[in-house]
This record gives C-alpha cells, sequence and structure tokens, in this order.
C-alpha cells in the first residue's frame, strides 16, 4: 500500500507536466493572432481608402473637374454632400471641400458618411501629372474615423488609365473610439474597364498591385504585398478579388477576397492552417 502511495506520489509531476503542455498548445500564439488582427486592420484600410477615392471622383465629376476630349462635361453624381471648389473659374490649383456634414448622413450606395474631406487639385482629374492631396476633417465612414493624408497621381499614358495613391501618416479608429492602428504604403491601380465612359462611374473597375506596413497601439507591425493583383469595382463598395500577404515574426498570413463577388466577405489563413472568416465594413 506504502509503495502504491509512493507511485503516485512520483506520477504526480509527470501528470501536472503533461496538463501544461496541453494547456500550452491550445492557448493562441499572440504574434499569430497579432497578424490575423493586422490582417483584418489592413483590409478595413483598404475598404475605407477606396470609399475615399470614389467620393473624390464622383465630386470631381460633379464639379466639372473632369476633362474630356479636350471638353469639360458637368454631372451630379455625388447624392450626399455638399461639394464647394474654389477657385471657381479655370484656373488651378483648386481646393475642393466635400462636406457629408456633422451629423453625417447616408449615401445612395448605403455608406453612412460624416465630416469633410478636404481635396487640393493640381489639375483636370483625366490629365497626366495630376495630383489630388486629399486630408480628413473629422471624418467617417461606415463608422470608422479616418486620419492621414493621401496623394493621388495621374500616371496614364496613351495606352491606359493608371494612378498611383500613397498614404502617409494613416490612421484609422473602430466606431466608438476604441482600438485604433496607424497604416502607410504605396498602391498602382490600372484601370481595367470603364475608361471608355470616363463620366460614367460605375462601370469602372481597378487592378491594384503595392505594399503597405500596418501597425497596431502596442508597435507591432505587418508588411503587406499584394500577391495576386486585387479587383475594385466602383459598384462596390469593398474589393470582390484578390490576395495579400501579411508578414509576421515568423509566419505569414493569406487575405484572400474571393472569387469576384461583391459582398463584405473575406478570409484569412495564416501558415496553411484552416481559413478563418472576416466581414468587412
Amino acid at each position: 500500500m506504502k509503495l502504491k502511495k509512493i507511485f503516485a506520489l512520483l506520477c504526480l509531476p509527470s501528470l501536472f507536466f503533461l496538463v501544461s503542455c496541453q494547456k500550452e498548445e491550445t492557448e493562441p500564439d499572440p504574434e499569430l493572432e497579432t497578424t490575423f488582427k493586422l490582417s483584418g486592420d489592413q483590409a478595413i484600410s483598404e475598404s475605407i481608402n477606396d470609399d475615399a477615392t470614389v467620393v473624390f471622383f464622383e465630386a470631381s465629376v460633379g464639379a466639372g473637374l473632369y476633362r474630356v476630349n479636350g471638353t469639360v462635361e458637368t454631372t451630379n453624381t455625388l447624392s450626399c454632400a455638399t461639394v464647394t471648389v474654389t477657385p471657381q473659374n479655370t484656373t488651378f490649383p483648386k481646393t475642393i471641400v466635400i462636406d457629408f456634414g456633422a451629423g453625417g448622413c447616408t449615401s445612395a450606395d448605403g455608406i453612412v458618411r460624416k465630416g469633410k474631406i478636404n481635396i487640393t487639385l493640381s489639375d483636370y482629374v483625366h490629365n497626366p501629372g495630376s495630383t489630388a492631396v486629399m486630408t480628413f476633417d473629422n471624418y467617417y465612414a461606415a463608422g470608422f474615423k479616418v486620419e492621414g493624408t493621401v496623394t493621388w497621381t495621374n500616371t496614364s499614358t496613351p495606352n491606359g488609365v493608371s494612378w498611383t495613391r500613397q498614404i502617409t501618416n494613416g490612421k484609422v479608429i473602430e466606431p466608438l473610439g476604441g482600438y485604433s492602428w496607424t497604416h502607410e504604403g504605396t498602391k498602382n491601380v490600372i484601370q481595367t474597364a470603364g475608361a471608355n465612359t470616363p463620366l460614367n462611374l460605375l462601370d469602372d473597375v481597378y487592378s491594384v498591385t503595392g505594399n503597405h506596413t500596418v501597425t497596431n497601439p502596442a508597435g507591432k507591425s505587418r508588411t503587406v504585398t499584394i500577391l495576386e493583383a486585387l479587383e475594385k469595382k466602383t459598384t462596390c463598395h469593398n474589393v470582390t478579388k484578390g490576395k495579400m500577404k501579411i508578414q509576421g515574426v515568423n509566419h505569414f498570413a493569406i487575405l484572400d477576397y474571393g472569387d469576384g463577388t461583391c459582398d463584405n466577405i473575406a478570409t484569412i489563413t495564416i501558415d496553411g492552417n484552416p481559413p478563418r472568416t472576416i466581414l468587412l465594413p
């Protein structure tokens, strides 16, 4: 009987070690969870900044700041904002203020926006070499507060319409003023459909490549590289297709936007493990 008690006592450390190991194996790796969170954050950043670009284009068309075949045409496409342009003549640069109001409003595309987007435009939007510098004044889109500077540059050639979009000091704050993250990077955009109808934004489709860095409040950063060009349709609020690679410390994640369906669903896979689904705003 005494030997049985001694044997049982000797087994306790081994049993404790086994339980401890099992517990450690089931606890999530904080670095992996950071990568997962920042992958989703970057996807939200993409949606919000794509949305700001569409708003800029709509305001420009409505204000007659597109030059088409040597002429200027005006089409009012922005359904829910007050757009002010100065100076109101043919000289540049121009200042554009897109004001959704302090209380906000819902546009025709179903997105709730409030606050202002301020833009300095160097030339007509469709002229190669033109630039637009966008900043945000207490601006919110889909509940997310947007900060930073977006510099849009027209890089079009006779072969097609294209531009770059550089973000500096970018910051997004989640609804209710909680968690936030910063992001910076440059995207190269090529228009793949709708170039022949520049005043009709609804048939526009874009292919996006480039790199980004996204950082959480604790200073943890991840480098984001577009592996397969992102497909962005004006009629869809989110990216509909393409993949991004998010590089972690000793692992990486793949963010997959799907097969081209216009929805708010994407998946994140880390090191080949089963994918996790996220919902975009």
